[in-house]
Parts: structure tokens; sequence; C-alpha cells
């Protein structure tokens, strides 16, 4: 539980007895890889910090392909933003991609959880913050950068999980298909 409690220090201060109160509201599991968490369609009713391994969110189109979000690896949190927030079914999938230790707060306990230590709204707040402009910066990436830049930025960003998660779905969060993702990196490989 030294990880959560670690993250959540990074943005604000907790008196030991808060911090027993927000343990008390969450629960450890592990979980095997392939184990799907959300299913698309389902209201997400969860988020989930990751303590160890790797979770992907993504979806499938009508043409079932696979869209990559993104990835969460040990000391991050993911969940289905729209669905957590709105409470209406979403459109992602969260599945573990390596075996898994995660930390789970469910949308019920986070409320009362606002109201019992009032800055973990502002904890909570920072991160959606920061969710939010990685996202409008990934956007932004996806319309002016290259494939490769895109790659590139993916290696700073996500060093430990080029060797750890699937080529496909490296391409998946790139936008790009597997065999222009083979092709590319076999490329900057040789230069």
């Amino acid at each position: 539980m030294a990880l959560i409690l670690h993250n959540i220090a990074q943005h604000i201060t907790l008196t030991a007895q808060e911090q027993q109160l927000f343990l008390s509201k969450t629960e450890t599991k592990h979980y095997k890889a392939k184990t799907v968490l959300l299913n698309a369609g389902e209201i997400c009713k969860e988020s989930y910090f990751v303590n160890s391994g790797i979770l992907r969110s993504f979806n499938i189109n009508d043409n079932i392909v696979e869209h990559v979000l993104s990835f969460a690896c040990s000391g991050w949190w993911i969940s289905d933003m729209y669905s957590y927030l709105s409470q209406k079914p979403g459109n992602l999938f969260i599945q573990v991609l390596e075996d898994a230790e995660v930390v789970i707060l469910t949308k019920e306990n986070q409320e009362m959880l606002y109201k019992e230590i009032p800055q973990l709204e502002r904890f909570f707040r920072i991160l959606i913050e920061k969710s939010l402009v990685a996202n409008q910066q990934r956007l932004m990436d996806n319309l002016s950068l290259t494939a490769e830049e895109r790659f590139e930025k993916f290696c700073r960003k996500y060093a430990d999980l080029i060797y750890k998660v699937p080529q496909k779905q490296i391409a998946s969060y790139l936008g790009v298909t597997p065999e222009f993702f083979s092709k590319m990196k076999s490329k900057m490989l040789k230069k």
C-alpha cells in the first residue's frame, strides 16, 4: 500500500488517520494476464491503481480492429473516465497485459472519501487535469507528428513497456498498422 500512498503524497498530505481511512475504502487484488476488468458497454464503477504489472485500455471498432487508448504500469491509475464520471455505459475495455496487483477504488467509496477527506477531491482533480493535458497532447501529436516521432515519444514515456507489450499493441497505440510499425522500427534501428 506504500506505493498508492506515495502517489497521493506527491500532491496532497494526509494524516495517518486519513491514510488508514483511505486504505480501508480500497481493495487490493491480483489478476492474471489477459483478465478483462471492464468490458465496453458496461458502466465503469471502479478506478484501478497499478501496484505491479501492466494494464491497458482499448476499444474495438466495427471492423473488429483494436485501438489502444492507454497503458498503465506500476504507479499509474487507469479507468474508463467517461463511464466512471458519467456513470453511463462506456466504450472501453480494460485488460491486464502482465500479471498485476491492483488497488481498486469504487466510485461509491471515492464519493464517500470526498466527504470524509475533502482534500482527496483536490488529488483526483489534479489527476484528471493531468490526464486531460496528456490526452490533448496525444491528440496534437497524432495530428502533427510523424509515426516515427510518435514512437520516439512513446519510448520516452513508456521506456519499460517497449519490450513487455506486444508490438501490435504499440502499433495500435501509435495509430499505425503492425506491418507499418515493424518496417518503421527496423528502419529506425538501422539509423
